[in-house]
């Protein structure tokens, strides 16, 4: 698959989550296997671009190619010159945002609202594909609620835009993250577009990513939320596309060597006091369904320093590999 000038290798993308998909999170998931990682959303509201949030969202340096930013607005003039300002400090893709459900964002007509609107769509798309020379992506659901499914509409202006790929999670709107998605739409979009098609929406294994392909015949998968805690997926999906064999689990000492690692990254990137509380959530993912989790998470959310924090990380994976996780659970 290829994006404008870009080979994406694997066809295994991560997608962008607000809060999760930053920097260290980014280099980590392409280290362990994904083809390209697109970054948490931008704001397109130039007053909001000198905050600590938008200078590090905006930081690129170090990172692979391709960078892809992820931008997010409703004035076609403001995301223009959003995704100018983003090429500047880096960006070879530019992303546009009009699949995020979060009240936040639909409320101030961003996001997936903006599906709504057929004709500010294709302003949109037409403004920010012609102030920029990279490839501009775009990311939707398949509608805004289940009696204005327009995915495949949607689709064909993007298409007609300039739009060099298209992300489409299957889900509509008003699902928010609920229920099970629907690929059936994406296969629509897919007879519907010649562009390069991203399927998205609970892909969580190498069977499922294998299935949803077939289904669709979308030529890439992207990831969201089943990378949390589990940035390996991408390594195991490509594994599995290219022997046709799944990989054994990582073992909790290969699990807490990949954590350990995040965790400097973004005691590295955020400094140690707003790393350490930014590491709780992944931590928390880490360790989902691992057991005694729950004292783990409890112990973890107090930890107040970095020290603290890979100590009880180290300590809770060599519990686990020497099946001692009761021992923990009690000490804690």
């Amino acid at each position: 698959m290829r994006i404008g000038p870009h080979a994406i290798a694997p066809a295994i993308i991560l997608a962008p989550m607000a809060g999760v998909t930053d920097k260290p999170f980014r280099l980590l998931c392409k280290q362990l296997g994904a083809g390209l990682a697109v970054s948490e959303m931008t704001t397109a509201d130039p007053r909001l671009w000198a905050t600590r949030k938008s200078r590090q969202r905006m930081d690129h340096i170090g990172e692979p190619d391709p960078v892809s930013v992820q931008i997010a607005g409703h004035d076609p003039a403001l995301l223009a010159q959003a995704a100018r300002a983003n090429v500047e400090h880096g960006a070879q893709i530019i992303d546009i945002n009009m699949g995020c459900p979060a009240k936040k964002v639909c409320n101030v007509w961003a996001g997936s609202a903006l599906l709504q609107d057929e004709a500010l769509v294709a302003r949109i798309l037409d403004a920010v594909v012609r102030a920029v020379e990279v490839p501009v992506t775009l990311k939707i659901r398949t509608g805004w609620n289940h009696d204005n499914r327009n995915g495949v509409t949607i689709a064909r202006i993007a298409q007609d835009c300039g739009i060099a790929a298209l992300a489409v999670h299957g889900r509509t709107r008003a699902d928010l993250y609920n229920g099970q998605a629907e690929y059936e739409t994406i296969a629509a979009i897919r007879q519907a577009i010649t562009i390069p098609l991203i399927a998205n929406g609970d892909i969580d294994s190498p069977h499922k990513a294998r299935a949803v392909l077939a289904a669709t015949g979308a030529d890439a998968i992207m990831i969201g939320r089943a990378a949390q805690g589990r940035p390996w997926i991408f390594g195991e999906i490509a594994h599995f596309f290219a022997n046709g064999e799944l990989l054994p689990p990582p073992t909790p000492e290969q699990v807490r060597d990949i954590l350990l690692g995040h965790l400097d990254a973004l005691y590295a990137f955020y400094g140690e006091q707003h790393g350490v509380r930014i590491a709780r959530k992944h931590l928390g993912w880490y360790a989902k369904d691992r057991p005694e989790n729950a004292a783990f998470r409890s112990v973890a959310n107090r930890a107040d320093s970095a020290a603290e924090q890979l100590s009880l990380t180290r300590d809770y994976f060599d519990a686990l590999a020497a099946g001692l996780a009761h021992e923990f659970a009690a000490a804690a």
